[in-house]
């Protein structure tokens, strides 16, 4: 059995955000995300692209469809506040009583059913009863919607259907790096103003060569520098690292490049090196988990390695390997 696993808030935030060509949740074998709270809770608001789970008559929960299970990157379940793993005894009672079939749940109308099987619980079973058919562990959603809805208001929606073509149009935000503190995106994102009022963004760090304008100077560091192989950005680390630890005591900062592929993560793992005592290597494993496209180019990967022997005195990360 794959296992199930609890899911941070952030890393379902990152899953929504990846992009190769279009982003990733257009492709059918990306996200199975369900919700296993009531049908009156998932028809007030869920979260994008989330599939209510199907119920039985009798209020069991169905297995969706087993082959596109057993293909999906990622499966994610969540119900209303589950913060843990572990089901109480009461749940457990509750769960058998259920499968038993008593003459009380039986005469139980539906949304009275509902309601009890939306309490707290309810989608690690479901996340069990899935992990025989999925290849990665099945993941419950860490304080389920109420959670998540909070972090992530902005991914709220009533919408049940969605086309192929809104999905290749779907509206990607930047990353989050370190939870509602430091975000990666490109300039196009950076430029949206509904972007950094949902993310909170106070200042910006710019790393492309064009401009940008929506932050006033003392919340905007501009270093123009081009995606080339004999581009410096090592010199500039040091005021970089510095002006996101002064802005982040204020609010959420914001680094961005054109794309948001090399330079950004650059500065990004530059910065989890100086201000939180990262390697390059864990610091590379870090961003690459929350944006899978992120790829530096090669001389930005010796301007890393170096910053990393001048910060700990020695290297510690090989950057003579494939991953690099």
């Amino acid at each position: 059995m794959a296992g199930v696993l609890l899911c941070e808030p952030g890393r379902l935030y990152n899953a929504l955000q990846q992009q190769r060509r279009l982003p990733r949740l257009a492709e059918h074998n990306y996200l199975s995300l369900l919700d296993a709270r009531t049908q009156r809770e998932y028809n007030e608001s869920h979260i994008v692209t989330a599939r209510k789970i199907e119920q039985s008559p009798t209020g069991e929960y169905l297995v969706p469809d087993a082959e596109e299970l057993a293909c999906v990157k990622y499966c994610v379940v969540y119900d209303c506040e589950t913060s843990s793993l572990d089901l109480s005894d009461d749940e457990e009672e509750e769960k058998e009583k259920g499968s038993n079939g008593s003459s009380e749940t039986e005469n139980t109308d539906s949304s009275s059913l509902c309601s009890q099987n939306a309490e707290e619980g309810t989608a690690v079973r479901h996340a069990r009863s899935l992990q025989q058919f999925t290849r990665h562990p099945v993941l419950v959603l860490r304080g389920g919607y109420k959670r998540f809805s909070a972090c992530y208001h902005f991914l709220r929606t009533q919408k049940i259907l969605w086309m192929p073509q809104e999905l290749d149009n779907f509206k990607l935000y930047p990353v989050e790096i370190l939870p509602a503190k430091l975000y990666m995106g490109n300039f196009k994102q950076a430029c949206d103003q509904h972007i950094q009022k949902d993310l909170k963004i106070k200042a910006q760090v710019n790393i492309s060569e064009q401009p940008a304008t929506l932050f006033a100077e003392d919340k905007y560091l501009h270093i123009s520098v081009p995606d080339s192989l004999e581009a410096n950005l090592f010199s500039s680390f040091p005021a970089i690292c510095h002006f996101i630890d002064a802005q982040l005591d204020l609010g959420a900062v914001l680094v961005f490049s054109t794309l948001g592929i090399s330079r950004s993560s650059t500065v990004t793992m530059a910065y989890l090196m100086h201000s939180h005592q990262f390697s390059l290597k864990k610091a590379w494993d870090h961003v690459l988990k929350c944006k899978e496209n992120m790829r530096p180019h090669r001389g930005f990967v010796k301007q890393l390695s170096d910053w990393e022997a001048q910060i700990y005195g020695t290297t510690i990360t090989d950057i003579s390997e494939p991953n690099y």
